[in-house]
Formats: C-alpha cells, sequence, structure tokens
C-alpha cells in the first residue's frame, strides 16, 4: 500500500482532501456485497477505508461540499463542541470509518451465515 503524506500539526496537504473526497464518493458507490471500493493515490490503489483511518487527526475543517454527504449518512442529530457548519475532516473521517467497518461487517456477516450454511449440509450429509 502506498504511503500518505503526513498532516502537519493536523493539516492536511490538498492532495489528502482530494483522496479524502474520493473516497467519500466511492463509499457512495459501494454495493452491499461487493468488495470494499479503492481509490488512486500517485498511480496505486487503497482501500477507502485507509484514506479514512489516515484522515482521524485532521484538525481541518471539511469543506462545504462534502458536509452535506456525510451529515446525509448521520442517524442521530449533530452534537459537538463546535456547529455542524464547521465539522472538521477528523469527525467526518470517523464517521466514515465507522460506516466502512459496518459495510464490511454485513459483508462478511453473509460470508459467515454462507459458511454456516455449507458446514451443516456436510453435517446432515454426513449423518446419513
Amino acid at each position: 500500500m502506498p504511503h500518505l503524506p503526513e498532516l502537519h500539526e493536523g493539516h492536511a496537504p490538498i492532495t489528502l482532501h482530494e483522496l479524502f473526497r474520493d473516497a467519500v464518493e466511492s463509499f457512495d458507490d459501494w454495493d452491499d456485497g461487493s468488495a470494499e471500493p479503492v481509490v488512486m493515490f500517485q498511480g496505486n490503489v487503497m482501500p477507502i477505508s485507509a484514506v479514512f483511518d489516515h484522515m482521524r487527526d485532521c484538525t481541518d475543517i471539511l469543506p462545504n461540499n462534502l458536509l452535506g454527504a456525510i451529515k446525509e449518512r448521520l442517524t442521530r442529530p449533530w452534537s459537538g463542541e463546535t456547529p455542524l457548519d464547521e465539522m472538521t475532516v477528523s469527525t467526518a473521517a470517523r464517521i466514515m470509518s465507522v460506516l466502512s467497518r459496518k459495510r464490511h461487517l454485513r459483508h462478511s456477516g453473509g460470508d459467515l451465515a454462507a459458511f454456516l450454511r455449507r458446514m451443516d449440509r456436510k453435517r446432515n450429509h454426513s449423518a446419513m
């Protein structure tokens, strides 16, 4: 996996902001049951969850063009130290990280269910 640029005193370079935006947009296109989307960074692919995790300490204010996309995903009212229109990239990245993990669990849960069904069939078949 490519190495992402480090944050400088909590601030991300524009390339990371653009990558974060691409990751959020890719999340929108992620169908249940499909593999985690990837984004391109300097000619390399990386899973969107890696981008969200990398941006968890970014203290920059989330750009307005992404604020609506993040707000749409909130399942309960915003409660933070700052108003919603001043959400940090860190908060947005944490929200997206949780949503990505939930999507992974739903996907892997299906795999687990299929595995258990196969094991039951094998057990029932061998008992005959």
